[in-house]
């Protein structure tokens, strides 16, 4: 059996090119919600691969596009204007139960969190998926939330995953 190739090393540059935007949305997002981090799937339309665009509280910005792996600065600004993002605020920690299903915390804060995820995958547009990891009261179990514009949002609770209807 061999071994699978090398990660290639990521290339360090001041700007992402046409996955700017998407890197200062998801940026702004952590930012604003508190999420621990924050990915995209971000649908190009049918001729073009999708990319994937990520980042964390305070760490760099990764772009991944086939084999190709960019890394930006969480700091970097970028040249691009943030469109009108959801409306968002940093909740305290959720107890969850991967067990159970069951996620308990501030009223309605679930469905906050779940809906500004969604409405964000609505602005990078088409099919992409928005993926993003909160603190909970479990360190070993955080709250993981991800959406795609028109369907439930999957709520990940360790290896368990829950549909939630908006």
């Amino acid at each position: 059996m061999t071994d699978p190739p090398p990660e290639p090393e990521p290339e360090e540059v001041a700007t992402l090119g046409d996955l700017d935007l998407p890197a200062a949305v998801l940026r702004e997002f952590v930012h604003r919600s508190g999420a621990l981090r924050v990915s995209a799937l971000l649908d190009r339309g049918e001729d073009t691969p999708p990319a994937v665009v990520e980042t964390g509280r305070l760490a760099p910005v990764l772009a991944t596009e086939g084999q190709r792996v960019r890394r930006m600065s969480h700091t970097q600004e970028v040249a691009v204007a943030l469109p009108a993002l959801p409306e968002v605020r940093q909740l305290p920690a959720m107890d969850v139960s991967a067990e159970t299903g069951q996620v308990t915390g501030v009223l309605g804060g679930l469905e906050h969190l779940a809906g500004a995820l969604r409405a964000l995958a609505e602005i990078l547009g088409g099919r992409t998926a928005v993926a993003a990891e909160f603190e909970s009261t479990d360190p070993d179990t955080p709250l993981g939330l991800v959406a795609r514009q028109g369907e439930a949002v999957a709520v990940m609770l360790g290896d368990e995953a829950f549909a939630l209807e908006l």
